[in-house]
């Protein structure tokens, strides 16, 4: 089981099970979920920037080595200028958001920044919904359901 890295308020059982499929998960697939994740959250909070370069490199750069097109290096890379773009934001739920983006791109780099991703995540409904245990459940069932939906192939 992983450890959680981030201080949140969970649903223990259910980041058991999504952990379980973690451990059952290729990185590739982790890659798919952590690329949903990241989108399905800054939905959550109606971010406007996200075709910004920096993002869509990131998301390009996951994508790609995926493939084998890039290495370790350029996804580090990518997830660390989406770090600072977290950093210059003045609002905390939006830094949060940010940090789901870019540990979800960091995936390609390796497979337990995805779990790191959906900490995040909960952390966010967490400053969202504060005391929400009802939010974080239905924030970790979608969690599952799409990581266990995702298909485990190269496209």
């Amino acid at each position: 089981m992983t450890r959680t890295k981030v201080k949140i308020l969970d649903d223990v059982k259910l980041r058991q099970i999504l952990d379980d499929e973690y451990e059952q998960s290729s990185q590739i697939k982790l890659c798919k979920y952590a690329l949903l994740l990241a989108t399905h959250i800054l939905t959550v909070i109606d971010y406007k920037d996200s075709n910004h370069v920096v993002m869509k490199n990131g998301y390009a750069v996951n994508e790609r080595w995926q493939k084998g097109e890039v290495h370790m290096h350029d996804v580090r890379q990518a997830g660390f200028q989406i770090h600072q773009l977290a950093r210059s934001s003045q609002d905390i739920v939006t830094q949060i958001a940010l940090r789901v983006v870019g540990q979800a791109v960091a995936t390609g780099h390796m497979r337990e920044h995805a779990m790191v991703s959906s900490d995040y995540a909960i952390k966010m409904i967490n400053l969202l919904f504060p005391g929400d245990v009802n939010a974080v459940r239905q924030e970790r069932l979608w969690q599952i359901a799409h990581l266990k939906g995702v298909e485990d192939v190269i496209i």
